[in-house]
């Protein structure tokens, strides 16, 4: 085989690095693409060292029936990349038929292995992941020094890419370990914010939300997002509020619970059986997505079973963001709920005013309910009163309180 010229190892190293947002299995996997490309082999590999196994993560080659599969292993004294590790083999074999040590090695005559590159992946803190390899069916004495530079610079590539995506996996098992605790224990309780009908001076409902006694101590929205990014918010969800759906038992008759509930909730067919144990009449499911929602008509038909049997929808935190807006026009919702960043000095900032002014004149126009969240002043109170809001909660109004508490109001 003629010797080839080869490209300077900055540049295919820059073409893989070029960006950070491309995941480590994108990155590793264009690498091994390159290096086998580039150095004319049939197969490129990445390999894990574990439990006395040699494990093949990622694999390119362009013969879909060789015998290296993504996935697939074998023990690792049976092979190339443990006597290249503890010195028996060299790094770089162009004719593995000349080398003795590697004519014993089954696979050099069963693959057949010709020629072959290894070296080892060492993470940050000296140990060994396993290697990086790759070998051709037929000896390639074109081989040289330079290419093995090559390979031990790809294999620092690698080892920062692996040690990225073990991080993100240990970081995900924690998360999922984290959240099941909180699942299977009961570290959660239930608190519940009177909701008041202003111009009576009477409460007409109450928000249940969640408090999380577990550590570390971080607020209910983390725990919410962590139980998302794992794919366990939808029981977090439903735990939430089948806790928080027994008061309704103790609230007198016109008075209303509402439950915050996530769209992608709305779509588990789980919620529903958990709502129709209870009166429809005093549930109001609010809405508290704040991203955009991509296919409205599947929420609208989630939700028209419910309500149909009097489950009121109400849309939280409208004016915090776009999305809240779609919502409104897309849900048709019963109840607009403006978002505290509204309600917030609104006694003293006139831009305030015209925006619930405007949501306001917009409720009335098509039937909905206004209640403004967040009123922590007198001042406030009187001017959402004088734009016409009926219906507020705030810590001026009452603060959440517990179950117990709640019986000490007579609930």
């Amino acid at each position: 085989m003629e010797p080839k010229s080869r490209d300077p190892i900055s540049g295919v190293a820059a073409e893989i690095m070029i960006s950070d947002a491309h995941s480590p299995d994108r990155i590793l996997k264009r690498m091994l693409s390159v290096i086998r490309e580039h150095m004319e082999m049939d197969v490129a590999f990445i390999s894990e060292f574990t439990n006395g196994q040699r494990i093949f993560r990622y694999v390119d080659s362009p013969y879909p029936d060789q015998p290296i599969q993504e996935g697939g292993g074998n023990p690792l004294e049976d092979t190339y990349c443990q006597r290249v590790i503890d010195g028996r083999l060299p790094e770089l074999i162009p004719d593995a038929n000349l080398n003795n040590e590697a004519k014993e090695i089954p696979a050099t005559a069963a693959v057949p292995v010709g020629a072959h590159l290894s070296v080892p992946i060492k993470l940050s803190d000296g140990s060994v992941y396993g290697t990086l390899c790759c070998f051709s069916f037929e000896p390639n004495v074109s081989l040289n020094e330079r290419d093995l530079g090559m390979m031990r610079a790809f294999s620092v590539i690698a080892a920062d890419q692996l040690e990225r995506d073990i991080k993100k996996r240990q970081k995900r098992s924690e998360v999922t370990a984290r959240i099941n605790s909180v699942l299977s224990s009961d570290s959660i309780s239930m608190v519940y914010q009177p909701i008041y009908n202003v111009a009576k001076g009477a409460v007409v409902g109450f928000e249940s939300l969640a408090r999380f006694s577990m550590t570390p101590t971080r607020t209910p929205d983390v725990w919410f997002n962590e139980a998302s990014q794992v794919g366990l918010d939808a029981p977090l969800e439903i735990k939430t509020i089948k806790l928080a759906l027994p008061l309704i038992e103790r609230l007198p008759t016109d008075c209303y619970l509402s439950v915050n509930m996530s769209p992608k909730l709305l779509l588990d067919g789980d919620i529903k059986s958990v709502l129709e144990e209870w009166p429809a009449e005093r549930i109001i499911i609010e809405l508290t997505e704040h991203s955009i929602i991509e296919r409205y008509e599947d929420i609208v038909e989630a939700l028209k079973p419910l309500r149909d049997q009097g489950i009121r929808l109400a849309v939280d935190d409208v004016g915090a963001g776009y999305a809240s807006f779609r919502h409104i026009l897309s849900l048709s919702p019963d109840i607009i709920k403006l978002d505290m960043s509204i309600t917030r000095n609104i006694d003293t900032d006139h831009r305030r005013r015209a925006l619930a002014a405007g949501l306001i004149a917009f409720a009335e126009a098509t039937d909905t309910k206004i209640i403004a969240e967040g009123v922590e002043t007198e001042a406030e109170l009187a001017m959402l009163r004088k734009l016409g809001v009926n219906k507020a909660q705030g810590y001026y109004l009452g603060r959440p309180m517990t179950s117990q508490q709640l019986k000490e109001y007579g609930f």
